[in-house]
């Protein structure tokens, strides 16, 4: 009987983030019989989705925290020689040299490198540390592979961009499963208190300096002051999530957030919102950005968001980043005061032109498996 083609995601920390996310969505969609995936997660992971990988055929591995590297590479490279994948897929961007030269040292004959970001020149250490490892980003892998031009560019350089020696895989996601609900929409809005023509704001994504969280309590002081009752809603943890609690309570916003936590159910909450607010210092090519675009919902958007992920431009307006709170807010605020009303206008087909549905995606993610493994 045919093996399928056995592929090792490295994953790092899981925490429910875009990036696990987008692994997750094509994994879902691969013909199992064909490609199996195992993920080597931190064992510091806060949120690994053991049911629906187990479910599918898959196993999942947990090594110790990079941040311990001598015991992180060595963990890789026992794991790599003992389950012997055909493949090994790192996610982790400029620490992709890590695992994967362990799964150099186990001799595993395909090694691909996964950029999904970028870096911000504020995070001072966190961007040291992936400037000093950018050289060594093409040493180790057999294979390049990025969310789009921009995070390509940003870890393998103009010339690998250019030569072609890039591929490529969506940031894609089940595009019917995003589209906007009107019952969904009145349930969740009922389920946090708010009524009808309330404006409600929304906000997903991991807690993290790049979330850039603390601006958002900062623009909603200003907003209350233009619309007194505007809600913003959090969706997603992290290690920055109490310290944003904290700012709310200090400037006695309590009334005007809601934190959600990690949610199952997000692709329903892009119905419930009327604005998404993503003021991220620095993105590869969210998907959260995609996700909102293919409910209908207009962003907001900090301009150090690539505009790759702009694909419906209408639903777009961008913030410069170093606007005050006060510019951002009435930004908002001229979102609602345009009287934008959700409507079950269908926004997918522009963007499954754009490859961003997953079923595309997932069957031109096996065939390059099967090409490279060949």
């Amino acid at each position: 009987m045919h093996k399928p083609i056995h592929v090792a995601q490295i994953m790092g920390r899981m925490m429910g983030g875009g990036v696990e996310a987008t692994i997750m969505n094509h994994y879902r969609f691969l013909d199992h019989d064909q490609i199996q995936f195992d993920f080597i997660a931190q064992d510091d992971s806060d949120n690994i989705p053991l049911e629906a990988i187990s479910t599918a055929g898959g196993h999942v591995y947990t090594v110790p925290s990079y941040k311990n590297l001598p015991k992180y590479i060595e963990a890789c490279e026992k794991l790599f020689k003992e389950i012997q994948p055909d493949i090994v897929h790192s996610n982790m961007n400029a620490l992709s040299v890590f695992p994967l030269s362990a799964a150099k040292h186990a001799e595993i004959p395909i090694r691909i490198a996964h950029s999904h970001s970028t870096d911000n020149p504020n995070e001072f250490i966190k961007t040291t540390a992936k400037t000093l490892l950018r050289p060594f980003s093409k040493i180790y892998p057999t294979h390049l592979v990025a969310c789009g031009s921009l995070s390509a560019e940003w870890l393998f350089g103009k010339t690998a961009v250019q030569s072609g020696n890039v591929h490529y895989i969506r940031n894609a996601i089940d595009l019917q499963r995003f589209v906007f609900n009107r019952v969904q929409r009145k349930n969740l809005r009922d389920s946090i208190g708010v009524v009808d023509g309330q404006f409600v704001v929304g906000q997903i994504g991991r807690f993290s300096a790049q979330k850039n969280q603390m601006l958002s309590i900062e623009i909603m002081q200003h907003l209350i002051q233009i619309i007194p009752d505007a809600v913003l809603v959090f969706l997603g943890i992290g290690d920055m999530m109490n310290a944003v609690k904290e700012k709310v309570a200090n400037l006695g916003l309590e009334r005007h957030v809601r934190f959600m936590g990690l949610r199952h159910d997000a692709n329903s909450w892009y119905s419930a919102f009327d604005a998404l607010l993503f003021p991220s210092l620095y993105e590869g090519l969210p998907l959260t950005v995609i996700e909102a675009q293919a409910a209908g919902l207009p962003i907001i958007s900090s301009d150090h968001v690539t505009e790759e992920a702009f694909v419906n431009k209408k639903l777009i307006t961008t913030v410069a980043l170093d606007s005050s709170s006060r510019v951002w807010a009435q930004t908002l605020a001229n979102t609602f005061s345009n009287t934008y009303r959700r409507t079950n206008i269908d926004h997918t087909t522009v963007l499954q032109e754009a490859g961003y549905e997953i079923r595309d995606s997932a069957r031109d993610m096996q065939q390059w498996y099967q090409q490279i493994a060949a």
